[in-house]
């Protein structure tokens, strides 16, 4: 009977111990596995500025205006204007004149270009050469019908005192202005001088003469 029970009683024994074996966890098992942390979530890469857009350089206003020339104002006494010209001038009124021109020593000419300058004021101005652009976009070499695309229904015409078959095309100032822009074409209706002024000097047909 004792040999009987002895292979059994080994047979318990050895699922005993496999039992036993299988519920036995490492040191490694027992350990607290780490958390798993998220992946880290990338810095939006900051937004690429549009690219600058290069301001539109201003639109650079001419010289020659309705109430003078640059920084020179219709009304400046002779010595104001000289100054704001910013150079010498040529020019002084003869003994008893009233009237007289200033003219930049640059110029090859006094009909160039010249300041008109009347009881110590300066009230007009003179181009005949075709660099200078009068207010509005008007120049020396420029034909009649050119003139009155640019200015339209403001132009005045009128037959020119001296020039046999010559006009005189005469454009008033933006109102609450008494000054205005004359431009005086030959017998072909080309424009060969103009002037800028307050009245009445910028009607004198013969300057200060």
């Amino acid at each position: 009977m004792h040999r009987s029970l002895q292979p059994a009683l080994c047979a318990g024994l050895v699922s005993l111990l496999a039992l036993a074996a299988c519920n036995r966890q490492s040191p490694a098992d027992n350990a607290t596995a780490p958390a798993v942390q998220p992946p880290a979530t990338a810095p939006a890469p900051a937004a690429t500025p549009a690219p600058a857009q290069e301001a539109a350089p201003a639109q650079q206003a001419g010289l020659a205006r309705f109430d003078g020339y640059g920084d020179m104002r219709f009304g400046m006494t002779a010595a104001e204007a000289t100054k704001a010209w910013g150079g010498p001038l040529n020019g002084k009124p003869g003994a008893g004149e009233a009237c007289y021109y200033l003219n930049p020593v640059s110029n090859p000419s006094p009909a160039y270009f010249a300041f008109m300058v009347e009881s110590d004021k300066f009230v007009r101005y003179d181009v005949g050469n075709d660099k200078e652009v009068a207010p509005g976009g008007g120049k020396v070499g420029m034909d009649a019908a050119q003139i009155r695309k640019l200015y339209g229904d403001r132009v005045e015409e009128q037959p020119h005192k001296y020039v046999e078959g010559g006009k005189v095309l005469r454009i008033k100032a933006d109102a609450g202005s008494d000054n205005a822009l004359v431009f005086e074409a030959d017998a072909t209706g080309k424009v060969t001088a103009w002037r800028v002024g307050q009245q009445p000097q910028v009607d004198y047909v013969e300057g200060c003469s």
